[in-house]
C-alpha cells in the first residue's frame, strides 16, 4: 500500500513538472510570435500630404476643407509641367488648318495651345470648324477664343468612349477632316476607332509634358504622395533616382497612373476612383477617417 501512494505522489509530482514546463514553453512561442509581428507600413497618423498638382485657385476647393477637417498639412507643386510646340514645330508638322473641317480636344491646355498656334501662325480658323471635346466642362472652355453660340460644338459626358459615340452619330457619312492631337494619352484609341470607321483624320503635337523640378519638395519627406498621371510617377524618380518610399503613402488616380507607380517599385495605399470614391478627394478622406 506504501509503495503504491509512493508511486501515486512521484506521479503526480511529474506530471505537475511536465505541465510547468510546456507553459513555459507555450510562452516562450507567444512571445517570439509577438515580437516577429510585421510593423506597420505607413505611418500612425498622416500630417502632411503632397498634391502633385498645381495649387487649387479658388479657395472653395474641396481639397481646403479636407485640410481643416483632418488638421493637414497640403502642399501642391507639379510633377510635370505642359510645353507648347513652338510656331516652327508645328509648321513641319504639315497640318493644314484651313483644310480640316473638325478638331477632338480633351484638355483645356489642347485649346490654349491649338489657339495660341493659330495665332502665331496667324491662321484663321474656318467658322464652320466643327469642335467634338470629351466633356462639357472643356466645351465651355471654347467661350474664350469663340463665340459658343455660332459655332458646331459636341461633346461627351466625361469619358472618350461617350465622345467617340458622339462623333460617329454626327459623322455617319465620314464626311469629316480631323485634326487629332497625339499628346493626349486617349489619342490612340480615338485613332484606332477613325482607322475602323475609315474617318479621315491628321495627327498634331501641339504641347508636350515634362518633368518639372521638384527635388526640393521630395525631400520634404511627406507622410503621403498623390500622383494624377504617369508622368508624375516619372518625374518622382527623374528627380530623385535613389528614392525610397519607407512608410509613406501612395495614392494614385487612374488606372494608368496606378500601373506606373506599381511598375516603378511603389506600395500603393489609395486608390481612385472607385464606385464609392469617385474622386480623389474623397478617397483621401475615407482613409484620413481610419489614420486620423
Amino acid at each position: 500500500m506504501g509503495k503504491v501512494a509512493t508511486k501515486s505522489k512521484g506521479a503526480k509530482k511529474t506530471i505537475t513538472k511536465k505541465s510547468t514546463k510546456a507553459k513555459s514553453a507555450d510562452a516562450k512561442k507567444g512571445a517570439v510570435k509577438k515580437e516577429a509581428a510585421p510593423k506597420k507600413s505607413a505611418p500612425a497618423r498622416i500630417e502632411t500630404i503632397l498634391i502633385s498638382q498645381p495649387e487649387p485657385s479658388s479657395p472653395k476647393s474641396p481639397y481646403f476643407n479636407l485640410e481643416k477637417k483632418y488638421n493637414v498639412k497640403l502642399d501642391f507643386y507639379p510633377f510635370i509641367i505642359v510645353e507648347g510646340v513652338t510656331s516652327k514645330e508645328f509648321r513641319k508638322q504639315k497640318v493644314d488648318v484651313q483644310n480640316q473641317t473638325a478638331i477632338i480636344f480633351t484638355s483645356r491646355n489642347a485649346i490654349d495651345h491649338f489657339f495660341r498656334l493659330c495665332e502665331e501662325l496667324k491662321v484663321k480658323v474656318n467658322g464652320d470648324m466643327k469642335y467634338y471635346c470629351i466633356s462639357e466642362a472643356v466645351a465651355l472652355y471654347l467661350q474664350k477664343f469663340i463665340v459658343y453660340r455660332k459655332r458646331k460644338i459636341f461633346f461627351g459626358e466625361g469619358g472618350v468612349d461617350s465622345m467617340l459615340e458622339v462623333i460617329l452619330k454626327h459623322n455617319a457619312k465620314k464626311s469629316e477632316k480631323f485634326i487629332v492631337p497625339v499628346n493626349d494619352l486617349i489619342h490612340a484609341k480615338v485613332t484606332s476607332v477613325f482607322e475602323e470607321n475609315e474617318i479621315e483624320y491628321r495627327e498634331s503635337v501641339l504641347y508636350r509634358t515634362v518633368c518639372n523640378q521638384c527635388e526640393d519638395i521630395i525631400n520634404k519627406n511627406h507622410d503621403l504622395l498623390v500622383f494624377f498621371s504617369p508622368s508624375g510617377v516619372k518625374s518622382l524618380f527623374e528627380n530623385n533616382p535613389k528614392y525610397k518610399q519607407g512608410k509613406t503613402v501612395v495614392a494614385t488616380f487612374g488606372p494608368k497612373t496606378k500601373a506606373a507607380a506599381e511598375e516603378a517599385g511603389l506600395r500603393l495605399d489609395i486608390e481612385a476612383p472607385k464606385p464609392n470614391m469617385p474622386s480623389m478627394v474623397a478617397a483621401l478622406e475615407h482613409y484620413l477617417k481610419t489614420s486620423n
